[in-house]
């Protein structure tokens, strides 16, 4: 009697054991899962961050830049970038772009045009301002003398507009200043060269006074 109460123990003890150890194989899986849905819920919030910082700055942020705005370390924002950029796939019309450490949210080329009627309309210049500049391009660089005897004295004012908005460079040249488009012209109006400038604003040379 006393063997059969000892083997009735012996079972119900290996069968708490059982029991146990497959509440704790549950409790780790469950574990497993939640760190794995808090890892992709933290990556999928940093992936927002810097998608949000690229859309808002509209310009070239530098990786100081990225990481002042999304306290993300270079390493982590490096391995994300990289990702997001993934995931402006053939359905998308923007694209992130990097040049020389750094990065820029853009649309793609073949929506350029779109965007330059947009850049290019009236209600950012005049008809006026948009000749003036596109003698510019086309003339760059280009003295300001040389300038107001092809517009009228109104392209005073229209270069004094263009530099203060960091789209034309002035250099003194003796009495005048020599003119040309910034770097920040061809990010603003999405061209590469001279030559899409010119076709953006829609002007050949011309000496006519408009």
């Amino acid at each position: 009697m006393e063997e059969i109460e000892k083997e009735s123990l012996t079972e119900n003890s290996d069968s708490n054991v059982k029991i146990d150890s497959n509440r704790d194989s549950g409790n780790f899986a469950i574990s497993g899962k939640t760190v794995d849905d808090l890892d992709n819920s933290r990556e999928i919030e940093n992936l927002k961050k810097i998608e949000a910082a690229l859309f808002i700055s509209g310009r070239w942020l530098s990786m100081q830049d990225l990481v002042m705005l999304t306290d993300l370390n270079p390493i982590l924002l490096r391995q994300l970038i990289d990702k997001l950029k993934e995931s402006y796939g053939e359905s998308s019309a923007t694209e992130i772009l990097n040049k020389d450490n750094a990065w820029k949210m853009d649309v793609k080329p073949e929506y350029v045009g779109m965007i330059n009627k947009l850049a290019t309309g009236t209600a950012e210049f005049t008809k006026s301002e948009q000749e003036t500049l596109a003698v510019i391009a086309y003339k760059q660089p280009v003295k300001q003398s040389v300038l107001i005897k092809i517009r009228g004295n109104k392209a005073y004012e229209h270069v004094k507009n263009f530099v203060s908005l960091g789209l034309v460079k002035a250099k003194k040249a003796g009495h005048t200043h020599e003119l040309a488009l910034s770097e920040d012209f061809y990010d603003y109006f999405h061209v590469g060269s001279q030559d899409d400038a010119i076709h953006v604003l829609g002007k050949e040379e011309s000496g006519e006074k408009g």
